[in-house]
């Protein structure tokens, strides 16, 4: 379980295909190796993953972990290259702060950028404003005011307008996220709320 707060940038360290299906990927991070041990999960850009192996190289700590054929299919994890920055979060432990809204690292499906709008005006800050589109059996499950994780990322929707909606990036996140590099025609991974995915289920059972 975690919170959607992204607590480091990791860089792709390396993409291996495994006979047995699965791809083997090797993330480069600031997190303490110490800290890190095998079977411990970690929202890699908002895909839970396994810890399976640690190590440290070049003054970094890195560990790997094993992507499914379903994972490289339904999610950006199959796009994942070397160089690539994701968004990194540990998981909870009891106690700590619950900072944005309850993600549990199980991607619905991608959401498409369709506009980037950088709001200069708010100089010396500046903000950035996404529209996105979301897979149609997805939308209903967002609303306004609403949480969404993208990417890992907590947001709050601003507006909602068919099977598009839009979120509101502050400066802070630009800069320790990897929102700043987003563009249009871009897809991130997308996790609708979980309460709305109950709420959506017990009227359906009514």
């Amino acid at each position: 379980m975690f919170t959607g707060i992204v607590t480091d940038v990791g860089e792709v360290r390396s993409v291996k295909p495994r006979a047995d299906n699965l791809h083997r990927i090797t993330i480069a991070c600031d997190y303490p190796r110490a800290e890190l041990i095998e079977g411990a999960s970690i929202a890699c850009s908002g895909v839970c993953m396994t810890v399976v192996g640690t190590g440290e190289e070049d003054g970094r700590t890195w560990f790997a972990v094993d992507a499914a054929a379903e994972t490289l299919a339904l999610t950006t994890v199959g796009r994942w290259r070397h160089g690539g920055r994701v968004n990194l979060e540990r998981s909870l432990k009891l106690g700590d702060e619950l900072g944005g809204h309850l993600v549990a690292g199980h991607v619905d499906g991608l959401a498409t950028v369709i506009v980037r709008d950088d709001m200069t005006d708010n100089a010396p800050v500046d903000m950035a404003r996404f529209v996105l589109r979301a897979p149609p059996q997805l939308a209903r499950f967002i609303a306004p005011k609403g949480s969404v994780a993208l990417d890992g990322v907590s947001l709050t929707v601003n507006a909602v307008e068919g099977d598009t909606f839009s979120v509101l990036i502050i400066p802070h996140t630009l800069q320790v996220t990897t929102f700043a590099a987003l563009r249009q025609g871009d897809d991130v991974n997308l996790e609708i709320d979980t309460m709305a995915r109950y709420a959506a289920r017990l009227m359906d059972a009514r």
